[in-house]
């Protein structure tokens, strides 16, 4: 994307298109924190998690003109002897600051790293309570709604049937799901792209992971210290408000200091996408591929896109 950037940075309709684009990607990001907020001051309350929390501070690192290697690189740099030792690296950002990509490439460059997801604990607890409610239905003779499922003892009981350690078969860690009342005896890993990923998990896990973000923070919390106590690097990224409870001194936030960037990029995606469609279409153009004059030529065009 940056080539297209510097192609098109002129472009009165590029620019116009960058910085709407920039401007509701800020707009989701702070539509998502009041979400998280709302989740976390609820586990507060339900004293799921404690109020009067002190996470260590971020540095930050403006990625303005560095490549994700050049960003990798600096964290290493500064998390130092715990990289051969484990730990967990906390990233945050707005979206488009290249959270992601960074994570990647340290991955690349850490051969005891691991990535880390949320989204199968939620997936985990949200199969629990749809177990429960196809056993209160069947119970009580009524349909029982996800709703139900959510009480604050419902939820307690359903989060020691979660546990973290090495239960793999190969001795690895993994997350086990456990509950003889509900049926319920699977690893994750084993499971994770065939039943938590069914239907009677995914029509339910938004409203499941709305209300109990408290009860996945703290499960992951205690996960996550496992890993790095037996030497795993963990690389965790999302958003202050959630990961600010795994404690760590290794926290990065990525920041732009030109803000309309992750405009650009997004356009930029979306442009190249759309003109590398429309060229790919055209007939002879494996025998005469496009010149860099018609590649931009049709970004250009590309651009009415946004106008619509």
């Amino acid at each position: 994307s940056s080539a297209i950037i510097a192609a098109l940075d002129g472009d009165e309709d590029f620019l116009i298109a960058s910085e709407a684009q920039a401007k509701a990607i800020r707009t989701r990001d702070e539509e998502d924190d009041e979400k998280l907020a709302k989740g976390i001051k609820a586990a507060i309350a339900k004293k799921v998690l404690p109020a009067d929390l002190k996470p260590e501070p971020y540095k930050e690192i403006d990625v303005l003109g560095k490549t994700p290697d050049q960003v990798a690189q600096a964290i290493i740099k500064d998390v130092g002897e715990a990289a051969n030792t484990g730990c967990v690296i906390v990233m945050c950002g707005l979206s488009g600051t290249g959270k992601g990509t960074t994570v990647a490439r340290l991955k690349q460059l850490l051969p005891n790293a691991q990535t880390w997801s949320n989204g199968n604990i939620f997936r985990s607890l949200t199969l629990l309570c749809a177990r429960w409610c196809a056993k209160e239905a069947e119970n009580w003779n009524r349909p029982v709604s996800i709703q139900e499922a959510l009480t604050p003892e419902n939820l307690s009981s359903f989060m020691k049937c979660l546990s973290f350690g090495k239960f793999a078969a190969d001795g690895g860690f993994d997350t086990r799901i456990h509950s003889e009342d509900l049926g319920v005896d699977e690893l994750v890993g084993n499971v994770q792209n065939t039943l938590l990923k069914g239907r009677e998990v995914g029509s339910n896990i938004p409203t499941v992971a709305e209300q109990t973000q408290g009860e996945v923070i703290a499960f992951v919390s205690g996960a996550l210290k496992q890993l790095a106590d037996a030497g795993k690097i963990v690389l965790l990224e999302g958003r202050a408000q959630t990961v600010d409870f795994v404690r760590t001194p290794y926290r990065y936030t990525l920041t732009l200091s030109d803000p309309v960037l992750v405009g650009k990029r997004r356009v930029a995606q979306v442009a190249a996408a759309a003109a590398l469609k429309k060229l790919s279409a055209k007939e002879g153009v494996a025998e005469n591929p496009p010149t860099a004059e018609e590649i931009t030529a049709e970004v250009r065009s590309a651009l009415q896109i946004f106008k619509e």
